[in-house]
């Protein structure tokens, strides 16, 4: 008897042992899954932590420092084209200006090099590109020796065509606006009236006077006088002219002109021209 009491008490000791396992064993996942919830819920906690948290840029690595570039001071233009600042020179269609500068500028994208011209007796500032100078027939102003040339032109007889008016003054602003200044004297020549000639008319008297003072202006500026000095010095040559209307009939027309008081009407009256020359 005592050693089945031994047994079953050992048998329940066994037991005992294996349920306490047992009972450990299912207690032990438990244990476990508590403790992975506990990290997760922790994990989470600092992952809303740290999206709570604003988050600041690192500042930006600070630049190698560079030495300033210095910008090299751009170079004043003082002459192309053969043309230098300061200068007078002749723009056709305005006559005498001065170049004030060379510039450059940028047109509709481009880059463009201009003189810059200011006509001051126009009160007038000009920009031409430097490229077209020669299409728009800008020149130096004329040698002393052309002047000369330009003033004996006023001595010589005027010539006027047997044409209408309307065409004659075409080709009188043609001349004005060519720039050459012996063709400026023909026109003065041609459209010049004395005391004793009949009056002009008044677009007879605007080409006159449009030519005299691109003349004037071109003499005075190549002698360096006034400009007063420079038409008394044209009308003195124009007072040396020969008598007008001394020509023969056949002279005049065989030189396809007739003198200056044949064009005493204003508009071209050929039967007046026909008349003065007999």
């Amino acid at each position: 008897m005592p050693n089945k009491t031994a047994k079953t008490a050992a048998k329940a000791t066994g037991s005992k042992a294996s349920a306490s396992k047992v009972a450990s064993s299912k207690t032990a996942p438990k244990t476990v899954t508590k403790t992975l919830v506990t990290k997760t819920s922790v994990t989470k906690a600092v992952v809303a932590k740290v999206a709570a948290k604003p988050v600041t840029a690192k500042p930006a690595a600070k630049p190698v420092a560079v030495a300033p570039r210095v910008e090299e001071p751009k170079k004043v233009l003082t002459q192309r084209q053969g043309f230098k600042t300061n200068e007078f020179v002749v723009y056709p269609a305005h006559g005498v200006g001065q170049i004030l500068a060379i510039e450059d500028q940028e047109i509709a994208g481009a880059r463009l090099e201009l003189f810059v011209i200011n006509f001051m007796k126009d009160k007038m500032t000009l920009r031409v590109p430097t490229a077209k100078v020669a299409n728009v027939g800008m020149r130096k102003l004329s040698e002393p020796a052309l002047v000369k040339k330009a003033l004996e032109t006023l001595k010589g007889r005027a010539r006027i065509k047997r044409t209408m008016w309307s065409r004659r003054a075409q080709e009188y602003e043609a001349k004005i606006n060519s720039g050459d200044i012996v063709a400026i004297a023909e026109v003065v020549r041609d459209l010049y009236r004395s005391e004793s000639q009949p009056e002009q008319s008044y677009s007879e008297r605007q080409l006159y006077e449009a030519a005299l003072d691109r003349m004037s202006r071109e003499i005075a500026s190549v002698n360096k006088i006034s400009e007063t000095e420079a038409v008394r010095q044209i009308e003195q040559n124009l007072a040396k002219s020969p008598r007008r209307g001394a020509k023969t009939e056949g002279e005049a027309v065989a030189e396809g002109d007739v003198d200056a008081d044949a064009d005493a009407d204003a508009e071209g009256d050929d039967a007046a021209v026909a008349d003065e020359a007999a």
